[in-house]
């Protein structure tokens, strides 16, 4: 375990935040009237050469709260049968408790303070991630409640990209439009593109502190 006097890099590295990048697929946009179907979460970690990259994913697929709203139209745009037998879904709480409990331990074992949500468009995501929280009366939420690390954002000032897959592409990774709009496949995507902007950054900082110092 990580002493308080011996912070992990990625606990140094941003402040004591551990991001890490969830994607929710929803049956809405609202997510106190609308259901939560699937959750992922993508835990990531800091190497001795200062990269960061992605190491466990967690996830699980959800069942439609008692009286939430499933949206035909957006059904349909993720392909999700939330009634199907083989999708294995978890009740909420069971769901949310599932992603939760290894979030918990990496932030305690990081020497971190708390989880930082990671998304694309991350206020959606985290939108739906505090709704499911509260509805299933989960105290222990790791995430900051209001502040989150935006791939929009981020892939926008990088590589002048707003589309998740665009941005991807443009990073120089694959993207497979027949596995999208699964919580998974979209979690790994954003988690590679976010260590692809942070590592993008950390070696043009180390050409910069090369240069500034002439060891080049």
């Amino acid at each position: 375990m990580t002493s308080s006097d011996s912070k992990s890099p990625i606990a140094e590295r941003f402040r004591g935040f551990l991001p890490v990048v969830v994607d929710v697929e929803t049956a809405g946009f609202n997510p106190r009237r609308d259901a939560l179907l699937e959750i992922a979460a993508v835990l990531l970690d800091i190497d001795a050469q200062g990269y960061i990259h992605r190491t466990e994913t967690v996830a699980c697929h959800v069942e439609p709260f008692p009286g939430a709203n499933l949206d035909q139209a957006s059904l349909e745009f993720t392909g999700i049968d939330p009634w199907h037998p083989f999708r294995m879904a978890k009740p909420e709480h069971d769901a949310m408790d599932l992603v939760f409990r290894p979030i918990r331990k990496a932030v305690k074992s990081s020497g971190c303070n708390r989880a930082i949500l990671v998304g694309h468009n991350a206020a959606f995501d985290l939108s739906f991630v505090n709704a499911a929280a509260e509805r299933s009366g989960i105290k222990r939420n790791p995430f900051h409640q209001f502040s989150t690390f935006d791939t929009v954002s981020l892939a926008a000032l990088a590589y002048g990209q707003t589309v998740l897959a665009r941005a991807v592409q443009a990073a120089g990774m694959e993207w497979d439009s027949d596995k999208a709009h699964s919580a998974v496949y979209d979690t790994e995507r954003t988690a590679d593109l976010f260590c692809a902007i942070v590592n993008r950054w950390h070696e043009s900082s180390n050409s910069v502190n090369a240069l500034s110092t002439g060891v080049v």
